[in-house]
């Protein structure tokens, strides 16, 4: 079936299985491997995308569901001032990232600083419940959070 959908705002189209996933397909079709297979049952967040504005788990989206859809990557967000805020941030606090988690983190933190310019500890943790993280304490990432936000708010504020 030939599928068309918008990725990291480019319109494309691809041929593939109605049963593939979105994670197979962004690696496969397009050779973008920072959204990694992991446990391939949407519980550690390494395959994480924003899909239609929200982070989801992309091994739970099959592919007939993409059709018309707007897909956005670590990759393609790795390009924006919002992913230099938070990598401000994790830097600002000594978060070490293992690799694995990033793209599952930072999506996160970028769907949490849209819908909440000064998040809290109580706000920041339930956020990364489907994230399976090892390599950061949770204390740290609130911290590397709030300072990200912080980053992002005087970059656009001035402040």
């Amino acid at each position: 079936m030939t599928i068309r959908f918008t990725l990291n705002g480019e319109k494309l189209e691809v041929q593939t299985d109605a049963e593939s996933r979105l994670v197979d397909i962004l690696r496969k079709s397009f050779g973008l491997l920072g959204t990694k297979t992991g446990c391939c049952i949407g519980n550690c967040g390494q395959c994480s995308v924003i899909f239609n504005g929200d982070v989801v788990k992309s091994c739970l989206i099959p592919a007939f569901k993409i059709s018309g859809s707007e897909i956005g990557t670590i990759e393609g967000f790795s390009q924006s001032d919002e992913y230099q805020d938070i990598v401000l941030g994790f830097a600002e606090t000594e978060i070490e990232n293992c690799g694995l988690c990033n793209t599952g983190k930072i999506l996160t933190v970028e769907a949490l600083l849209r819908s909440n310019k000064r998040p809290s500890k109580d706000e920041i943790l339930p956020a990364f419940n489907g994230i399976a993280c090892r390599c950061t304490e949770p204390e740290e990432l609130v911290l590397g959070i709030q300072a990200a936000a912080e980053h992002r708010r005087r970059r656009i504020h001035g402040r």
